[in-house]
């Protein structure tokens, strides 16, 4: 396992993240996974083994219960708090309130206040705004995060699902007022939906800031599972929760080279597929899911795939975005601006 800077820090995180969305199952969540407390806390600890430090969760899954079972599988296994990084999300819907959805300063401080609780921890290690607030200014937002990393409640602060430009704002906002500023954005990226690279990949090279694929196997349809000839896989949560949104026909081509690739190297496809994704520019560490421990182990041996100069041109020519404006002006302007 390797490991790699979190953003601008000192903090170290491996290039795998155990994501924990499986964990519970309860309301919308449920074709997501549904893995009990004995199995999750042996998901944790196969992961731990494996060398893996960090650990994704939100306050939103499973509706709080994917926090309790892995603040409960961490105290029970007996983990070094300081082993791990624990990163946790903030603003999606957690009550019938008015006020318990949002970016706004009082979510922000009564959510950390609550996951904390669930999760039985006396801080968060990394803490994300999981999506876009259009009512509540950047300010006040930037202020609630200032406030629970000043608290001692939060140590890293990054975000999630935001454009480009947003993150940008924001940060630059931080930077004005002396505000802990985004040292990582979590986004869906995968050798199937590459947008990622349009905007945010090159401003957060730039700004060094970490990128954390979400939904690397895109949602579970690059495993191997789906073809052109087998649209239904069957115990897959795709067959029932269709997300994230993907050109099947384009990803039925890139399925066809991740099949032929694993079976050259003798692994799975979603092996190949989580290997590209790794070695893609400026990507820190890629969160995996998992429903039961088999699962887990495969998706973990992916970081032992080397591939060739020849399969990273395959997978990268057949996946690769079609040229937009302004992409296609400046690869035009561009041209003979460097020394030979």
């Amino acid at each position: 396992m390797k490991y790699n800077q979190l953003g601008k820090t000192g903090v170290l995180v491996s290039e795998l993240c155990l994501g924990t969305m499986t964990f519970g199952g309860k309301g919308f969540w449920v074709p997501i996974g549904e893995v009990p407390q004995n199995e999750a806390t042996q998901i944790v600890k196969l992961s731990v083994d494996a060398g893996i430090n960090f650990i994704d969760t939100a306050n939103v899954y499973s509706e709080g219960l994917s926090e309790i079972i892995l603040g409960k599988a961490i105290k029970d296994l007996g983990l070094s708090r300081q082993q791990l990084v624990i990163a946790t999300k903030v603003r999606g819907r957690v009550g019938p309130h008015a006020n318990q959805v949002g970016l706004s300063r009082l979510h922000i401080i009564d959510s950390v206040n609550d996951s904390l609780e669930r999760l039985g921890l006396s801080h968060i290690d990394l803490l994300y705004i999981h999506g876009v607030d259009p009512i509540t200014p950047v300010e006040e937002t930037m202020r609630g995060l200032e406030e629970v990393v000043r608290s001692g409640k939060v140590r890293y602060i990054g975000v999630s699902n935001h454009p480009a430009w947003m993150m940008m704002k924001a940060n630059s906002y931080a930077d004005k007022m002396g505000y802990e500023k985004f040292v990582a954005t979590q986004n869906y990226y995968s050798i199937a939906g590459r947008d990622l690279e349009r905007e945010i990949t090159p401003m957060a090279i730039s700004e060094g800031i970490s990128i954390m694929p979400w939904s690397p196997l895109a949602g579970g349809f690059l495993s191997g599972k789906y073809t052109r000839t087998n649209e239904v896989a069957g115990e897959s949560r795709r067959d029932s929760f269709d997300f994230p949104p993907v050109n099947k026909d384009k990803a039925y081509d890139i399925i066809d080279i991740l099949i032929s690739i694993g079976e050259k190297h003798k692994i799975t496809a979603a092996q190949v597929a989580l290997a590209w994704v790794l070695k893609q520019p400026g990507i820190t560490s890629v969160i995996i899911g998992a429903k039961n421990q088999k699962q887990l182990n495969e998706n973990i041996h992916s970081t032992n795939l080397l591939l060739s100069n020849e399969e990273l041109l395959q997978l990268n020519q057949i996946s690769e975005l079609p040229s937009e404006y302004p992409a296609w002006m400046l690869q035009r302007q561009i041209q003979g601006r460097f020394p030979e």
